[in-house]
């Protein structure tokens, strides 16, 4: 767990009260019985928090044996009661999740009675050995590792940079990808990283144009076809399902496609990511739904100042069964709540994703423990919330000021991604055809929406009835919208 300085200063005063009223045991214990390091809290902490609080890892320090939590008990009581940390945002209520940091109420006493009781050591013998972490990796050894060929220099400060870097993977035959992890050597200013495939070219060639390392502009077919995953902080690795994996074709280069925020201070940023490779070929495709679409860039988020319940809903029914396996969200400082539930054919609802309080800073991706299993006609509902008052301490705008969708961090947006497997195989393009489908409708029906709201616009609808509207009913049905669709593409929009 990454420790912290809590937020809401009143809320861990008054959690810490109550603790000390109710901490007066730990279960399991006899009443005079001491709470100590080597029998009650190297257990907690070493399955936790050592994972991340170790030597070579994020946190700002090691939790490793008993002087380091000692120095700094009454801090990780303090932030294990307001549930700050170990950092872990998806609520409780449906399918479990692997690997949950969640702290049980039994654990948080148990630590906050050891520190009220004066931290004791206990017997060295009992202290249970730290978890035999892989070493370097998260995921284990790795069967390639790239790096930048050149460090970035990032400046002390101005606007957020947006810059791409390419890696030439020189791969003697095809891969199969199973996972990729990724570490910033200057992880104060990367925000977030995303990878890309390009087997034109066109990336190399463009980093060769410009004379500092990398390049401004993404290609848009880079950014809608190569996209393979991505990194932000608090995104640990996740393996994908036996059976599934991306091509990495042998011709390919690696792209990172990364958001600096500068920090105060020039810093240096030479990215390294690791490979993970299949030993065959997948035998299960996957696709991944986004609501709303593209980061909520088709939502046409524009929030008012000081409004403290700004929301977006999207939906899709699914066309086929399917499985989900893994789900995540995305949202910058206004985001406040994230929600995704899933409604079967008979009625039952089912929660899939409940963030009830987003932090920018940490931004988990979660696997199911099991296959969740979403049959045909299943209606996936997202709803994302934002707080733009001056009750939200992560509002970085004082006084709140209107914020619309955009790519710096003081813009916003805000999405919910499942990823999604058809249960037969055979039903797996017309998966990938819907999700296509319904991200080309979330986009028309935002462009509709928005286009008369000034005078060019309100021209523009003209002739769009005028030449799609055939029923002239002032309406767009299914075939007219995909006319306007196949239009605006012949258009470059």
């Amino acid at each position: 767990m990454k420790l912290a300085p809590s937020t809401n200063k009143h809320l861990r005063t008054s959690s810490l009260a109550v603790l000390a009223l109710v901490a007066t045991s730990v279960p399991g214990l006899s009443g005079s019985e001491l709470v100590t390091f080597s029998e009650h809290v190297a257990p907690i902490i070493f399955k936790n928090c050592s994972t991340c609080h170790r030597p070579g890892q994020g946190a700002p320090f090691p939790l490793t044996n008993f002087e380091e939590v000692r120095k700094r008990g009454k801090f990780i009581v303090e932030v294990t009661t307001d549930r700050y940390m170990p950092p872990w945002h998806a609520a409780t209520g449906g399918p479990p999740f692997k690997d949950e940091r969640r702290l049980t109420d039994d654990q948080i006493l148990t630590l906050s009675q050891w520190v009220e009781s004066g931290m004791a050591e206990g017997d060295p013998e009992k202290v249970p050995a730290l978890p035999d972490f892989p070493e370097g990796w998260l995921l284990g050894k790795p069967d390639m590792v790239i790096e930048m060929t050149e460090a970035y220099d990032v400046p002390a400060d101005g606007p957020d940079i947006y810059r791409n870097f390419v890696v030439s993977l020189d791969l003697p035959e095809d891969k199969w990808l199973k996972a990729i992890d990724f570490k910033p050597s200057a992880p104060s200013v990367v925000h977030h990283s995303l990878f890309f495939i390009d087997e034109t070219g066109d990336a190399r060639k463009r980093d060769a144009e410009e004379d500092t390392p990398g390049f401004r502009r993404m290609p848009q077919r880079l950014e809608r076809g190569g996209f393979i995953g991505g990194w932000a902080l608090g995104a640990n690795a996740l393996m994908l399902p036996d059976g599934m994996a991306d091509k990495l074709p042998k011709n390919a280069d690696f792209v990172f496609s990364t958001h600096f925020h500068p920090s105060g201070k020039p810093e240096q940023e030479k990215s390294v990511a690791a490979l993970y490779f299949s030993n065959a070929p997948p035998t299960r495709p996957y696709s991944k739904l986004q609501l709303p679409p593209l980061f909520g860039a088709v939502a046409a988020i524009d929030i008012p100042a000081g409004e403290k319940r700004y929301s977006k809903t999207d939906y899709f029914e699914v066309p086929v069964d399917v499985h989900a396996f893994a789900i995540g969200a995305h949202a910058h400082y206004l985001g406040k709540e994230m929600t995704m539930m899933a409604t079967l054919p008979g009625g039952t609802s089912l929660q899939l994703l409940r963030v009830d309080d987003w932090d920018f800073a940490w931004q988990e991706q979660y696997a199911y423990k099991e296959f969740v299993l979403l049959p045909k006609g299943t209606r996936i509902d997202a709803e994302i919330v934002w707080d733009n008052s001056d009750e939200n301490p992560r509002n970085p705008s004082h006084p709140p000021k209107r914020t619309k969708w955009g790519l710096e961090s003081t813009d916003e947006m805000g999405s919910v991604t499942v990823a999604l497997s058809a249960v037969e195989k055979a039903d797996s393009e017309a998966l990938e055809t819907a999700i296509s489908e319904h991200r080309r409708e979330s986009a028309l029906r935002t462009f509709l929406a928005n286009a008369d709201k000034s005078e060019e616009g309100r021209g523009w609808m003209q002739r769009a009835r005028a030449m799609f509207d055939r029923d002239q009913n002032g309406k767009f049905d299914p075939e007219e919208r995909k006319a306007i669709r196949e239009f605006l593409k012949g258009m470059g929009l």
